[in-house]
Protein backbone atom coordinates (compact mmCIF):
# COMPACT_ATOMS: atom_id res chain seq x y z
CA UNK A 1 0.00 0.00 0.00
CA UNK A 2 1.28 3.46 -0.63
CA UNK A 3 0.40 5.45 2.27
CA UNK A 4 1.37 9.55 2.46
CA UNK A 5 1.43 11.14 6.24
CA UNK A 6 0.85 14.76 6.29
CA UNK A 7 2.32 16.38 9.86
CA UNK A 8 3.05 19.77 10.51
CA UNK A 9 5.84 18.32 12.37
CA UNK A 10 8.69 16.38 11.76
CA UNK A 11 12.17 14.92 12.34
CA UNK A 12 15.00 16.53 13.17
CA UNK A 13 12.28 18.46 16.09
CA UNK A 14 11.31 15.85 18.74
CA UNK A 15 7.83 15.93 20.28
CA UNK A 16 5.48 13.60 21.01
CA UNK A 17 3.50 13.75 17.81
CA UNK A 18 7.33 13.78 15.62
CA UNK A 19 8.49 11.10 17.31
CA UNK A 20 5.29 9.11 17.29
CA UNK A 21 4.69 9.87 13.61
CA UNK A 22 8.69 8.93 12.74
CA UNK A 23 8.31 5.72 14.74
CA UNK A 24 4.87 4.67 12.79
CA UNK A 25 6.29 5.60 8.98
CA UNK A 26 9.68 3.03 10.38
CA UNK A 27 6.94 0.50 11.32
CA UNK A 28 4.85 0.56 8.23
CA UNK A 29 8.24 0.24 6.51
CA UNK A 30 8.95 -2.90 8.23
CA UNK A 31 5.61 -4.52 7.14
CA UNK A 32 6.22 -3.82 3.46
CA UNK A 33 4.21 -0.51 2.60
CA UNK A 34 5.58 2.71 0.42
CA UNK A 35 5.84 5.24 2.95
CA UNK A 36 6.05 9.15 2.08
CA UNK A 37 5.57 11.87 4.39
CA UNK A 38 4.72 15.60 3.85
CA UNK A 39 5.45 18.02 6.20
CA UNK A 40 6.38 21.79 7.02
CA UNK A 41 9.41 21.46 9.06
CA UNK A 42 12.48 22.09 7.80
CA UNK A 43 15.74 20.09 8.20
CA UNK A 44 18.11 17.67 6.61
CA UNK A 45 16.95 15.63 3.47
CA UNK A 46 15.80 12.42 4.61
CA UNK A 47 14.43 9.48 1.90
CA UNK A 48 10.96 10.01 0.99
CA UNK A 49 10.50 13.15 3.15
CA UNK A 50 9.01 16.11 1.22
CA UNK A 51 9.56 19.37 3.42
CA UNK A 52 7.40 22.22 2.01
CA UNK A 53 8.75 24.88 4.52
CA UNK A 54 8.43 28.73 4.07
CA UNK A 55 9.94 31.80 6.00
CA UNK A 56 7.02 32.64 8.76
CA UNK A 57 7.93 33.95 12.21
CA UNK A 58 8.68 32.39 14.99
CA UNK A 59 9.53 29.26 12.52
CA UNK A 60 6.08 27.98 12.56
CA UNK A 61 5.54 24.84 10.83
CA UNK A 62 2.72 26.15 8.19
CA UNK A 63 3.25 27.37 4.35
CA UNK A 64 0.83 29.74 3.22
CA UNK A 65 0.49 27.86 -0.18
CA UNK A 66 0.26 24.39 1.35
CA UNK A 67 -3.11 23.19 -0.14
CA UNK A 68 -1.60 23.52 -3.53
CA UNK A 69 1.72 22.28 -3.23
CA UNK A 70 -0.04 19.34 -1.15
CA UNK A 71 -2.67 19.03 -4.25
CA UNK A 72 -0.13 18.28 -6.58
CA UNK A 73 2.35 16.04 -4.11
CA UNK A 74 -0.87 13.50 -4.24
CA UNK A 75 -2.16 14.04 -7.85
CA UNK A 76 1.50 13.32 -8.75
CA UNK A 77 1.64 10.45 -6.64
CA UNK A 78 -1.39 8.70 -6.30
CA UNK A 79 -1.20 7.51 -2.60
CA UNK A 80 -3.45 4.25 -1.43
CA UNK A 81 -4.31 6.81 1.25
CA UNK A 82 -3.31 10.08 3.15
CA UNK A 83 -3.04 10.00 6.87
CA UNK A 84 -3.03 13.13 8.60
CA UNK A 85 -1.72 13.71 11.94
CA UNK A 86 -3.25 17.12 13.82
CA UNK A 87 -2.69 18.63 17.28
CA UNK A 88 -5.15 21.12 18.45
CA UNK A 89 -4.19 23.61 16.20
CA UNK A 90 -2.73 22.17 12.58
CA UNK A 91 -3.06 24.52 9.85
CA UNK A 92 -1.05 22.15 7.92
CA UNK A 93 -2.20 18.67 8.74
CA UNK A 94 -5.31 20.15 7.80
CA UNK A 95 -4.31 21.89 4.10
CA UNK A 96 -3.15 18.20 4.15
CA UNK A 97 -6.75 16.97 4.45
CA UNK A 98 -8.34 19.47 1.96
CA UNK A 99 -5.78 18.80 -0.50
CA UNK A 100 -6.58 15.34 -0.11
CA UNK A 101 -10.07 15.70 -0.68
CA UNK A 102 -9.40 17.79 -3.78
CA UNK A 103 -7.44 15.02 -5.27
CA UNK A 104 -10.22 12.29 -4.52
CA UNK A 105 -7.96 10.52 -2.07
CA UNK A 106 -9.03 8.83 1.07
CA UNK A 107 -8.15 10.26 4.34
CA UNK A 108 -7.81 9.25 7.47
CA UNK A 109 -6.97 12.00 10.62
CA UNK A 110 -5.46 11.31 14.19
CA UNK A 111 -5.85 13.66 16.54
CA UNK A 112 -3.00 13.58 18.75
CA UNK A 113 -4.50 16.06 21.87
CA UNK A 114 -7.09 16.53 23.86
CA UNK A 115 -9.80 18.78 22.43
CA UNK A 116 -10.06 21.52 25.11
CA UNK A 117 -13.45 23.47 25.01
CA UNK A 118 -11.79 26.02 23.16
CA UNK A 119 -10.37 23.94 20.68
CA UNK A 120 -14.01 22.52 20.86
CA UNK A 121 -15.54 25.62 19.67
CA UNK A 122 -13.34 26.20 16.76
CA UNK A 123 -14.11 22.94 15.38
CA UNK A 124 -17.42 23.61 15.67
CA UNK A 125 -17.26 26.75 14.08
CA UNK A 126 -15.20 24.72 11.04
CA UNK A 127 -17.76 22.45 10.96
CA UNK A 128 -20.22 24.99 10.13
CA UNK A 129 -18.15 27.30 7.98
CA UNK A 130 -16.75 24.37 5.43
CA UNK A 131 -19.05 21.49 6.50
CA UNK A 132 -15.55 18.85 7.03
CA UNK A 133 -18.11 16.16 8.71
CA UNK A 134 -19.53 15.81 4.72
CA UNK A 135 -15.90 14.93 3.79
CA UNK A 136 -15.80 11.35 4.18
CA UNK A 137 -13.05 11.53 6.72
CA UNK A 138 -12.33 8.63 8.84
CA UNK A 139 -11.03 10.02 12.07
CA UNK A 140 -8.67 8.13 15.38
CA UNK A 141 -8.13 8.92 18.73
CA UNK A 142 -4.94 7.83 20.48
CA UNK A 143 -7.23 7.35 23.82
CA UNK A 144 -11.01 6.89 24.77
CA UNK A 145 -10.73 10.38 26.54
CA UNK A 146 -9.34 11.71 23.65
CA UNK A 147 -12.13 10.32 21.42
CA UNK A 148 -15.19 11.94 23.60
CA UNK A 149 -15.07 15.56 22.39
CA UNK A 150 -13.65 14.46 18.91
CA UNK A 151 -17.07 12.64 18.59
CA UNK A 152 -19.23 15.31 19.92
CA UNK A 153 -18.34 17.72 17.36
CA UNK A 154 -17.61 15.86 14.17
CA UNK A 155 -21.52 14.19 15.06
CA UNK A 156 -22.85 10.31 13.17
CA UNK A 157 -21.27 11.15 9.95
CA UNK A 158 -17.69 11.01 10.47
CA UNK A 159 -16.92 7.65 12.26
CA UNK A 160 -13.90 8.33 14.80
CA UNK A 161 -11.95 5.27 16.54
CA UNK A 162 -9.58 4.72 19.10
CA UNK A 163 -6.03 3.35 17.71
CA UNK A 164 -3.42 4.22 20.53
CA UNK A 165 0.10 5.23 20.03
CA UNK A 166 2.53 2.93 19.70
CA UNK A 167 5.46 1.33 21.46
CA UNK A 168 8.20 -0.55 21.16
CA UNK A 169 7.59 -2.77 24.60
CA UNK A 170 11.03 -4.53 24.72
CA UNK A 171 12.44 -1.63 24.94
CA UNK A 172 11.08 -0.60 27.98
CA UNK A 173 10.80 -4.21 29.89
CA UNK A 174 12.78 -5.03 32.09
CA UNK A 175 15.55 -7.70 31.58
CA UNK A 176 13.75 -11.06 33.21
CA UNK A 177 17.29 -11.17 35.09
CA UNK A 178 17.07 -8.05 36.35
CA UNK A 179 16.34 -7.59 39.68
CA UNK A 180 13.73 -5.43 40.90
CA UNK A 181 14.14 -1.76 42.20
CA UNK A 182 14.92 -1.74 46.19
CA UNK A 183 11.82 -0.62 47.69
CA UNK A 184 10.93 1.48 50.24
CA UNK A 185 10.58 -1.48 53.00
CA UNK A 186 11.85 -0.25 55.98
CA UNK A 187 12.62 3.16 57.98
CA UNK A 188 14.86 5.26 56.08
CA UNK A 189 15.03 3.61 52.55
CA UNK A 190 14.53 6.22 49.79
CA UNK A 191 11.44 6.57 47.35
CA UNK A 192 12.64 7.73 43.78
CA UNK A 193 9.58 9.47 42.12
CA UNK A 194 9.63 9.79 38.57
CA UNK A 195 7.94 12.35 35.51
CA UNK A 196 9.07 12.56 32.01
CA UNK A 197 7.48 15.11 29.38
CA UNK A 198 7.76 18.44 27.98
CA UNK A 199 7.98 21.29 30.12
CA UNK A 200 5.43 22.99 28.86
CA UNK A 201 2.64 25.46 30.29
CA UNK A 202 0.05 23.24 29.00
CA UNK A 203 1.41 20.51 30.58
CA UNK A 204 1.39 22.34 34.21
CA UNK A 205 4.74 21.14 34.99
CA UNK A 206 5.22 24.06 37.98
CA UNK A 207 1.73 22.39 39.05
CA UNK A 208 3.29 19.34 39.46
CA UNK A 209 6.31 20.89 41.48
CA UNK A 210 3.17 21.43 43.94
CA UNK A 211 1.80 18.18 44.09
CA UNK A 212 5.49 17.18 44.85
CA UNK A 213 5.59 19.85 47.72
CA UNK A 214 2.40 18.83 48.89
CA UNK A 215 3.53 14.84 49.11
CA UNK A 216 7.01 15.91 51.05
CA UNK A 217 4.74 17.41 53.70
CA UNK A 218 2.56 14.73 54.22
CA UNK A 219 5.40 12.13 54.22
CA UNK A 220 6.68 11.28 57.30
CA UNK A 221 10.19 12.79 57.00
CA UNK A 222 11.90 9.25 58.27
CA UNK A 223 10.77 7.99 54.33
CA UNK A 224 13.66 10.04 52.40
CA UNK A 225 12.48 11.05 48.91
CA UNK A 226 14.17 12.06 45.67
CA UNK A 227 12.04 13.50 42.59
CA UNK A 228 13.67 13.65 38.82
CA UNK A 229 11.40 15.31 36.20
CA UNK A 230 13.05 14.87 32.98
CA UNK A 231 12.35 16.81 30.20
CA UNK A 232 12.99 20.92 28.69
CA UNK A 233 10.88 23.64 27.21
CA UNK A 234 10.17 27.06 28.14
CA UNK A 235 8.30 26.36 31.92
CA UNK A 236 11.83 25.26 32.99
CA UNK A 237 12.78 29.24 34.03
CA UNK A 238 9.40 29.15 36.35
CA UNK A 239 9.88 25.36 37.67
CA UNK A 240 13.60 26.71 38.85
CA UNK A 241 12.04 29.53 40.68
CA UNK A 242 9.76 27.63 42.22
CA UNK A 243 12.12 25.04 43.41
CA UNK A 244 14.37 27.38 45.06
CA UNK A 245 11.50 29.43 46.77
CA UNK A 246 10.50 25.98 48.09
CA UNK A 247 13.69 24.76 49.50
CA UNK A 248 13.16 21.75 47.00
CA UNK A 249 16.23 21.85 44.92
CA UNK A 250 18.22 19.35 47.25
CA UNK A 251 15.85 16.37 45.77
CA UNK A 252 13.99 17.43 42.95
CA UNK A 253 16.38 17.67 40.18
CA UNK A 254 15.29 18.88 36.58
CA UNK A 255 17.88 16.93 34.37
CA UNK A 256 16.89 18.00 30.89
CA UNK A 257 16.16 16.35 27.88
CA UNK A 258 17.54 12.66 27.71
CA UNK A 259 17.66 9.56 25.39
CA UNK A 260 15.74 6.96 25.42
CA UNK A 261 18.41 4.31 26.71
CA UNK A 262 18.94 7.30 29.40
CA UNK A 263 15.01 7.58 30.11
CA UNK A 264 15.20 3.66 30.45
CA UNK A 265 17.91 4.17 33.38
CA UNK A 266 15.82 6.82 35.14
CA UNK A 267 12.78 4.51 34.94
CA UNK A 268 14.74 1.11 36.60
CA UNK A 269 15.71 3.19 39.74
CA UNK A 270 12.41 4.47 40.19
CA UNK A 271 9.81 3.43 42.53
CA UNK A 272 6.57 5.51 41.35
CA UNK A 273 5.96 6.96 38.03
CA UNK A 274 3.82 10.53 37.77
CA UNK A 275 1.54 11.91 34.98
CA UNK A 276 -0.69 14.63 36.56
CA UNK A 277 -1.75 16.44 33.79
CA UNK A 278 -5.62 16.47 32.99
CA UNK A 279 -5.06 16.74 29.07
CA UNK A 280 -3.13 13.77 28.25
CA UNK A 281 -4.02 12.20 25.01
CA UNK A 282 -2.71 9.16 25.61
CA UNK A 283 0.73 9.41 28.00
CA UNK A 284 3.26 7.50 25.99
CA UNK A 285 5.67 8.39 28.88
CA UNK A 286 3.43 6.94 31.37
CA UNK A 287 3.05 3.88 29.07
CA UNK A 288 6.79 3.32 29.20
CA UNK A 289 7.00 3.27 32.84
CA UNK A 290 4.17 1.05 33.10
CA UNK A 291 6.20 -1.31 30.67
CA UNK A 292 9.62 -0.49 32.75
CA UNK A 293 7.05 -1.80 36.31
CA UNK A 294 6.58 1.44 37.81
CA UNK A 295 3.53 2.16 39.82
CA UNK A 296 1.69 5.00 37.94
CA UNK A 297 -0.26 7.82 39.29
CA UNK A 298 -2.96 10.02 36.56
CA UNK A 299 -5.86 11.28 36.27
CA UNK A 300 -9.05 9.26 35.55
CA UNK A 301 -9.87 11.06 32.98
CA UNK A 302 -6.89 11.38 30.80
CA UNK A 303 -5.92 9.00 28.30
CA UNK A 304 -3.28 7.05 30.61
CA UNK A 305 -6.83 4.99 32.17
CA UNK A 306 -6.81 2.76 28.88
CA UNK A 307 -3.88 1.39 29.93
CA UNK A 308 -4.02 2.24 33.82
CA UNK A 309 -6.68 0.32 35.72
CA UNK A 310 -6.75 1.73 39.83
CA UNK A 311 -5.20 -0.39 42.35
CA UNK A 312 -3.47 -2.67 39.31
CA UNK A 313 -1.45 -0.74 37.34
CA UNK A 314 -1.54 2.26 39.53
CA UNK A 315 -3.67 4.60 41.05
CA UNK A 316 -5.66 7.10 39.37
CA UNK A 317 -7.28 10.49 40.91
CA UNK A 318 -9.81 13.05 39.39
CA UNK A 319 -8.62 16.18 41.36
CA UNK A 320 -5.09 17.17 42.47
CA UNK A 321 -5.85 16.24 46.01
CA UNK A 322 -6.51 12.68 44.95
CA UNK A 323 -2.93 12.94 43.34
CA UNK A 324 -1.30 13.97 46.29
CA UNK A 325 -3.08 11.22 48.13
CA UNK A 326 -1.86 8.47 45.73
CA UNK A 327 1.57 9.63 45.84
CA UNK A 328 1.96 9.86 49.21
CA UNK A 329 0.34 5.95 49.95
CA UNK A 330 2.84 4.82 47.44
CA UNK A 331 5.52 6.27 48.76
CA UNK A 332 4.67 4.80 52.53
CA UNK A 333 2.97 1.53 51.94
CA UNK A 334 5.55 -0.71 50.16
CA UNK A 335 3.77 -3.92 50.28
CA UNK A 336 1.43 -2.11 48.11
CA UNK A 337 4.13 -0.49 46.00
CA UNK A 338 5.60 -3.60 45.70
CA UNK A 339 2.42 -5.66 44.73
CA UNK A 340 1.90 -3.21 42.07
CA UNK A 341 5.73 -3.14 40.54
CA UNK A 342 5.19 -7.26 40.38
CA UNK A 343 1.91 -7.36 38.75
CA UNK A 344 3.62 -4.35 36.06
CA UNK A 345 6.62 -6.58 35.25
CA UNK A 346 4.74 -9.86 35.14
CA UNK A 347 2.06 -8.53 32.99
CA UNK A 348 3.10 -6.31 29.95
CA UNK A 349 0.74 -3.78 28.80
CA UNK A 350 -1.47 -4.69 25.63
CA UNK A 351 -2.15 -1.13 24.41
CA UNK A 352 0.77 0.81 22.35
CA UNK A 353 1.25 -3.05 20.93
CA UNK A 354 2.86 -2.31 17.18
CA UNK A 355 1.22 -5.34 15.59
CA UNK A 356 -2.28 -3.98 17.03
CA UNK A 357 -1.54 -0.34 16.34
CA UNK A 358 -0.97 -1.32 12.45
CA UNK A 359 -3.41 -3.71 12.62
CA UNK A 360 -5.81 -0.76 13.59
CA UNK A 361 -4.62 1.72 11.17
CA UNK A 362 -5.23 -0.70 8.15
CA UNK A 363 -8.89 -1.07 9.13
CA UNK A 364 -9.13 2.66 9.54
CA UNK A 365 -7.49 2.85 5.60
CA UNK A 366 -9.70 0.13 4.41
CA UNK A 367 -12.81 1.92 5.75
CA UNK A 368 -11.37 5.14 4.27
CA UNK A 369 -10.61 3.86 1.01
CA UNK A 370 -14.33 2.79 1.34
CA UNK A 371 -15.90 5.77 2.14
CA UNK A 372 -13.56 7.58 -0.80
CA UNK A 373 -15.53 5.79 -3.48
CA UNK A 374 -18.70 5.55 -2.29
CA UNK A 375 -18.03 9.95 -2.58
CA UNK A 376 -16.62 9.48 -5.98
CA UNK A 377 -19.40 7.23 -7.23
CA UNK A 378 -22.23 9.72 -5.73
CA UNK A 379 -20.25 12.57 -7.55
CA UNK A 380 -20.28 11.32 -11.05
Amino acid sequence: MRILHVSDCYLPRLGGIEVQVADLVRMQREAGHIVEVATATGGEELPQVHRMVARMPFDLPVHPRGVGKLTRLMTSGRPDVVHVHAGAVSPFAWMGVRAAVRAGLPVVVTVHSMWDPVTRALYTALRLGFEWHRWGLVATAVSTAAAVPIRAVAGRGTPVHVVSNGLDISGWCPSPNEPPAMSASSLGDEVHLVAVGRLAPRKQPVRLLRLLHAVRSRVPSSVPLRATIIGDGPARGSMERFLAANDMTSWVSLPGRRTREEIAKVLSSGDVFIAPAPRESFGIAALEARAAGLPVVARSQSGVADFVKHGEEGLLGRSFDDLVAAVVRLSTDASLRGAVTAHNRATPPAAGSWPLVLEGFDRCYAEARDLAARRWTAAR
